[in-house]
């Protein structure tokens, strides 16, 4: 165990309250000192759920541990079943408690309690939060699931299915819950269970009835649905719905299992996203750098998004969840970059400076880190914090998630475009701080500004807001003693009349850079008036 200031992942325990706050009917008793209640802000303070998670603390103290710890687990036990009447219970012990090795799992049989308790043995020194939240669930699953071949579907009846993975903390599983579930009845399938999100013990129960499996969160749901493909023959999803691509990957897959036509609901795919990212407004974004850092399903997915449907450049991909690192190493070799596999923050923040990226995708930890290196950067996984908790709709999965990806993506790179463009105009003479509005028009007052006549403000434009004539500046090299390079002052050519109106069409922004090239230009062929003719040679000269 390392000791950090910030940590990806709680310990394992904090996964099991995970599961049994998303779901109803399902009671946690945690073993666990009184500093261990902290947990509870996690889902009141952050997700904002408007109730305590189900989840009842043993709370000991010091003066007990020279007593019978035992006991105020077994009393702690009995209480919140007669209290919450649960359809069932999960028993455990936190990282703490874990020390004491009072057994929770032998402790709650020996109540012989007349509902079922599932015990949970969560390593908390060697293993961690997503873990913590899969282990739960596939011990749930494995308790309550009779196993057996699954039963025929009618003949006539719509092909079902389980939405697995979705649970509390979740980064934005309520809102995927609801934008697959739209995408599976376009399809003609009905969903028969979403867990653990919104289920009881008795649904759970239910699994077995669907046709198949999908799998949203496999950081959560793989290792309880690989249980149901093996004891029930039910084949589970692999795709992952996030982007249009992997989204029209999903139609395609789920389409077979459940015996669909897919090509009505392919043809009529709704998102935004794919025209947005090849219009004109958003060429500019090809080619940007961008860092990936996530759990691995997002970072995964990501990487995929990036590259193949908004032509950004991965240089650099990783994960802190060690149990899936395999999937980021071989994304990471597509991408040519070396996979980064780590949960220390410091190490992550040392990866995205060596990599210079023009954006950052990852977690709360890396929006911290962006922050200070003044880089973009937008939320693609979890740990997430209150923002990251929406109340309007905001899927990441799916078509409309799509749509969200490219918005949430993109507006940090525009916000950068927006403070260069102000930092390159800031000077101008028409677009400076003290300019009155221009939907003003001419009866718009600029503010400390002295009001200058027609022809002042004319010559102002050529002579003081823009770049003025500089000295040739000599080539030769400095000699040994770092003697700094001397400059050969020089007479500036006189622009006619014709020519400086000329150059007043061209874009301020660049205007200044041509009046220099053209003034280098006669300047070197001994010109001493500047005509319509010079302005146009000398832009023909350095075109080339």
């Amino acid at each position: 165990m390392q000791l950090a200031l910030w940590t990806y992942e709680g310990p394992p325990h904090v996964g099991a309250m995970r599961v049994a706050t998303a779901m109803r009917g399902l009671h946690y008793v945690l073993h666990a000192p009184q500093g261990d209640t902290y947990a509870d802000l996690l889902f009141t303070m952050i997700e904002r759920l408007p109730q305590r998670p189900p989840v009842t603390y043993t709370t000991f103290q010091a003066r007990d541990l020279g007593g019978d710890t035992a006991e105020l687990f077994k009393t702690a036990a009995r209480e919140a079943y007669e209290r919450f009447a649960p359809q069932a219970m999960i028993v455990g012990s936190s990282c703490t408690a874990e020390l004491i090795q009072d057994d929770p799992g032998g402790l709650a049989k020996a109540l012989d309690l007349p509902i079922p308790v599932v015990a949970l043995e969560l390593p908390s020194y060697q293993r961690k939060e997503n873990w913590g939240a899969s282990e739960t669930f596939y011990q749930l699953v494995r308790h309550l699931v009779a196993p057996g071949k699954r039963p025929e579907r009618p003949q006539g009846k719509r092909p079902s299915c389980n939405l697995l993975g979705p649970t509390a903390l979740g980064f934005r599983h309520r809102d995927d819950i609801r934008e697959i579930t739209g995408l599976l009845a376009q399809l003609g399938i009905d969903v028969n269970v979403v867990a653990p999100m919104g289920s009881t013990p008795a649904d759970i129960v239910r699994l077995g009835d669907a046709d198949f499996n999908v799998v949203l969160y496999p950081e959560t749901a793989a290792q309880a649905a690989q249980w149901l493909a093996r004891n029930l023959q039910q084949p589970m999803t692999k795709s992952v719905p996030l982007g249009v691509g992997a989204t029209c990957d999903f139609i395609r897959e789920v389409a077979e299992l459940a015996g669909v036509d897919p090509t009505v609901v392919l043809a009529g795919a709704p998102s935004r996203a794919t025209w947005y990212s090849r219009s004109v407004d958003s060429t500019y974004l090809t080619g940007k750098r961008v860092f990936i850092f996530g759990d691995a399903t997002h970072a995964v997915a990501a990487a995929r998004v990036a590259t193949q449907e908004l032509g950004f450049t991965v240089v650099g991909l990783g994960t802190y969840s060690r149990e899936f690192a395999r999937e980021i190493r071989e994304a990471a070799k597509l991408y040519g970059v070396e996979p980064l596999i780590s949960d220390d923050y410091l190490e992550v923040e040392e990866a995205v400076t060596a990599a210079q990226p023009e954006l950052v995708l990852g977690t709360q930890m890396e929006r911290h880190i962006a922050k200070r290196l003044g880089l973009p950067c937008a939320v693609i996984s979890a740990p997430v914090h209150v923002q990251d908790f929406p109340a309007r709709y905001a899927p990441q999965m799916g078509f409309e998630g799509a749509n969200v990806l490219f918005d949430t993506w993109v507006a940090p790179l525009m916000m950068g475009l927006e403070e260069h463009l102000l930092g390159m105009f800031r000077g101008d003479f028409e677009f400076h701080e003290n300019a009155p509005a221009s939907h003003l028009g001419r009866t718009g007052v600029a503010t400390a500004i002295t009001p200058l006549t027609e022809t002042q403000q004319h010559d102002t434009a050529l002579q003081v807001n823009e770049p003025q004539p500089v000295d040739m500046i000599s080539l030769e090299p400095a000699s040994s003693d770092s003697q700094v390079m001397t400059s050969t002052s020089n007479a500036a050519a006189v622009w006619d009349g014709d020519a400086r109106a000329e150059l007043q069409k061209i874009p301020f922004f660049v205007r200044g850079k041509a009046r220099k090239n053209t003034e280098r230009y006669a300047l070197e062929r001994g010109v001493s008036l500047i005509t319509v003719e010079t302005l146009y040679d000398a832009k023909s000269h350095f075109a080339r």
